[in-house]
């Protein structure tokens, strides 16, 4: 696949990656209690659930990541969102790509997936404006 793949391209391989195995559920007037609590377990929510100790390592911020952090931040404040949307967003990535995803890729990913879902631009504009950054990023700019 070329650097520079098409919308439909890219949403195809990410479609490809997450997960979509399931047991789909006949009527939800009946289930059991072990059914009910996966069903309102959310990947953000790992409060009380069994982790393996990660060792706490300082880490400045990258310039994309405060920019996405600023572009997110610049979003809210004109009104496109607010951060309870950005997160709802966030938890609606789903399991694979919530936890394969860097802190502020989460971030950036949200704001192009809620921007072109309410239509503030369409997929060939998101799809123009990553070609026109990964051809300056290629010749050195930025």
């Amino acid at each position: 696949m070329s650097s520079h793949s098409s919308f439909d391209d890219i949403q195809a391989r990410v479609a490809g990656i997450a997960p979509v195995l399931r047991d789909p559920l006949d009527s939800p007037y009946d289930i059991s209690n072990e059914l009910f609590i996966a069903l309102r377990h959310v990947p953000h929510d790992v409060g009380g659930q069994p982790d393996i100790p990660v060792p706490y390592e300082e880490k400045a911020e990258e310039p994309w990541e405060m920019n996405t952090y600023i572009t997110c931040e610049c979003l809210g404040w004109r009104g496109v969102w607010n951060s309870e949307e950005r997160r709802r967003a966030e938890n609606d990535l789903g399991a694979t790509l919530y936890f394969g995803l860097p802190y502020y890729a989460r971030w950036v990913t949200v704001a192009a997936k809620y921007l072109v879902g309410k239509g503030f631009i369409t997929p060939d504009e998101l799809s123009a404006k990553l070609d026109d950054v990964r051809t300056r990023l290629e010749a050195g700019e930025r």
